[in-house]
């Protein structure tokens, strides 16, 4: 009888452990300097048949590379980089797993609509992510439909973001 409460009690142990090793695995990511490449595709452009958009907007259609400061605050929140908080946008829903997170993405004023954000990470210094994003723009006097996706991948760089700063976030 007590050969398997022993197994029991270190079954349990294990399973303790586990766990621990994946929490403590999870929260190892780092703050700090990532570089994020992004690669915007429009399913539906806001712009009118022919026209190409402007040089240096993010709907370019050639990666971005741009410099995103992780606050140790955005990776216990959100678990990796989220999308600014540009055109009034609202991350929400953040469900986050131990390499994994998703949430909704909604934006008002310029830009309208609703959209998906996922990302996920092999290890503390690699992040995939990707955003899918339906609604309206604002373009001349009235609203136009757009819809865009982009995909990134992150990389840590340093633990000193440098000029860099935090990007500013918001969620309910």
């Amino acid at each position: 009888m007590r050969v398997p409460r022993l197994w029991i009690v270190s079954a349990c142990l294990i399973c303790l452990l586990l766990t621990a090793a994946v929490v403590a695995w999870a929260q190892s990511r780092k703050a700090g300097l990532w570089e994020m490449t992004t690669i915007t595709t429009l399913q539906q452009s806001p712009f009118p048949p022919g026209m190409p958009a402007p040089p240096n907007s993010p709907f370019g259609g050639g990666p971005r590379v741009t410099q995103v400061c992780l606050t140790q605050e955005m990776i216990d929140r959100y678990g990796a980089p989220v999308p600014a908080n540009r055109n009034d946008c609202q991350v929400t829903n953040i469900q986050k797993g131990d390499h994994s997170m998703t949430a909704e993405m909604t934006c008002s004023g310029r830009m309208t609509g609703k959209g998906t954000v996922e990302s996920s990470w092999s290890d503390p210094e690699h992040a995939k992510g990707s955003v899918h994003f339906t609604g309206t723009i604002q373009a001349g006097p009235s609203p136009r439909p757009v819809e865009w996706t982009s995909q990134s991948t992150s990389v840590f760089k340093s633990a000193d973001c440098g000029s860099v700063k935090p990007v500013a976030t918001s969620d309910k």
